[in-house]
């Protein structure tokens, strides 16, 4: 990421912060100075990484679908390096899969209290913590898969929808508290997550990933760290209820038919082609 936010000594909370999008984003943060609290359930990998960016980064095993756990991670934020200013929803897992008809509703509610529940929470305690102290900066982690169909499994799908339609309902309210509410929509990228697909096999991820890329790039978490920390930022002071893409152009982009390669002509009705401009009615 180039340049500097505004970001120093801010105290910002992220929820799986021990790997992935999370991981880069807490590295990021403590990059630009920002005092940092992991808060995951992966105790080993989260006190890890904390140890290895030193006193700016604090870890606190957190299961994001409890509430009490949510509450103390923020106590443990601002006992140790005071009012938060930022939280960053992304804990997430892939969830059920398979068809519609074969989902069970123990698979359903499990992945739900993951991917939604989780920033339901998170929302809600963060910005009651930042209403006493004046405002800050909430971000979620969606999917491009919460913006149209066919790119997740179900429950996956219907829970990144979930989490954009949250974004903008909380911020419609935050926003008179001076708390900012935004997500990000990643596509495809490069984590132990999307590498559980392929067995675990982050090179043959990689490559699906840069193969389905209209800008041939395989998204990397620090990628998506880069809009994270923007959306954190001052920065960013005047936004709030926006979903931020970062998927390359995927969502934006159909492939290639022809059309910006073929030689210059105009298509008109069946079966004819001219190289003239038609004319007007």
């Amino acid at each position: 990421m180039d340049g500097n936010l505004p970001l120093s000594d801010h105290c910002v909370v992220v929820t799986g912060g021990a790997s992935g999008i999370g991981a880069a984003t807490v590295q990021a943060l403590t990059a630009q100075g920002s005092h940092v609290v992991i808060a995951d359930i992966q105790q080993e990998a989260g006190i890890a990484l904390a140890e290895s960016l030193g006193p700016r980064a604090l870890f606190c095993k957190t299961d994001v679908t409890r509430e009490e756990d949510i509450v103390a991670a923020i106590t443990t934020a601002e006992r140790h390096f005071g009012p938060i200013t930022g939280w960053v929803n992304s804990a997430g897992v892939i969830g059920a899969v398979g068809s519609i008809m074969e989902t069970t509703v123990t698979a359903f509610d499990q992945t739900m209290a993951v991917l939604c529940r989780s920033v339901f929470l998170g929302i809600k305690h963060a910005a009651t913590a930042m209403k006493a102290h004046g405002g800050g900066a909430i971000v979620s982690v969606s999917s491009i898969a919460g913006l149209m169909g066919g790119l997740g499994p179900h429950t996956y799908t219907m829970a990144k929808h979930g989490v954009i339609g949250l974004t903008r309902s909380a911020a419609s309210e935050l926003s008179a508290l001076g708390i900012r509410v935004n997500a990000v929509a990643p596509g495809g990228t490069v984590t132990p997550m999307t590498a559980a697909l392929t067995g675990g096999d982050s090179a043959l991820i990689s490559e699906a990933i840069r193969s389905a890329s209209p800008l041939g790039i395989a998204c990397m978490p620090e990628d998506i760290a880069g809009g994270i920390l923007y959306l954190l930022s001052d920065a960013a002071r005047n936004v709030t209820g926006h979903t931020l893409t970062i998927d390359a152009g995927i969502t934006t982009c159909t492939p290639q038919m022809g059309f910006h390669t073929d030689s210059p002509q105009v298509l008109l009705h069946a079966g004819q082609r001219s190289d003239q401009e038609p004319q007007q009615a």
